[in-house]
């Protein structure tokens, strides 16, 4: 795994500075060629959503290779040699929201681990209300954190999740966690999104010449040239694979709760969030 310098590291975040952060932009493709360009593209149309950091997870077919980086997408990926850095055909990107209270390159998104089953990264736009009390439970019981990321306590739980397939690893993992997310996370085989069970934050599924995208708005697929296809329904987790798309519904049942602030501050004015044009 490739990981770009800490030169751009400054003051960490306080633990205890629970602050929510909720403005964050998340893409991903699967089984495209130049997946990483194209996730590139698509953080650079969500860029309005984060412009304090940025990153991108890409897998070859072998191994993850993740960059992450303090700034804009524009200035990060810019390169022509992006594809030579960030190899394969599947890749998840994240952008993330300016705040106060600090931030040091670890906290960018996407969060990698080396897990039992294989290597998984995940980006995530959203805030976990119990984030500090799990945390400290893990903390307790032995777990080494390497970000004050709420992120993090998501791959921590994954982890030591006693579930046989990753996919449920993942659902006892989100059981666990409270608050409004949206998230992308890619393994060696596949790419999951999940929406929380009131759909505070959005995710779209798009289709580009077959293949299956993932976006925080539909903006993202614009810029692209990939079509909408639908929301990404509130508690709904897809799974993306070689076989197609699988749709589960591991949570139970709530009314929507979507965040007001998506249409008259967080998305951009040509999206539509949850089938409303966010211009009108």
């Amino acid at each position: 795994m490739t990981q770009s310098p800490d030169r751009w590291r400054q003051a960490p975040r306080d633990p205890d500075d629970d602050t929510p952060r909720l403005e964050c932009g998340v893409f991903g493709v699967f089984d495209t060629d130049d997946a990483s360009a194209i996730t590139a593209l698509g953080l650079h149309a969500l860029q309005h959503r984060g412009q304090e950091a940025c990153g991108i997870a890409s897998f070859d077919g072998l191994g993850f290779h993740t960059e992450r980086h303090m700034g804009h997408v524009g200035d990060a990926f810019a390169g022509s040699d992006l594809m030579d850095r960030l190899p394969g055909q599947s890749a998840i990107g994240h952008t993330r929201y300016s705040t106060a209270g600090g931030s040091f390159i670890r906290n960018v998104q996407p969060m990698f681990a080396d897990l039992e089953a294989g290597g998984l990264a995940i980006a995530h736009n959203g805030n976990l209300t119990n984030f500090l009390t799990l945390r400290q439970q893990l903390v307790a019981e032995g777990a080494i954190f390497q970000s004050t990321s709420d992120s993090e306590v998501i791959l921590h739980l994954i982890a030591r999740s006693r579930r046989a397939r990753l996919v449920d690893k993942f659902i006892d993992a989100l059981s666990r966690i409270e608050g409004g997310y949206a998230l992308v996370a890619l393994s060696n085989k596949k790419l999951i999104g999940v929406r929380d069970p009131l759909g505070i934050r959005p995710l779209v599924l798009g289709d580009l010449d077959g293949k299956a995208v993932l976006a925080s708005e539909t903006c993202a697929l614009d810029m692209i040239g990939a079509t909408f296809v639908r929301d990404i329904e509130h508690g709904e987790m897809v799974i993306i694979d070689h076989d197609g798309i699988e749709s589960l519904r591991p949570f139970p049942a709530a009314k929507a709760r979507p965040c007001i602030f998506e249409y008259v501050y967080f998305a951009r004015p040509d999206s539509v969030v949850n089938g409303r044009s966010v211009y009108e």
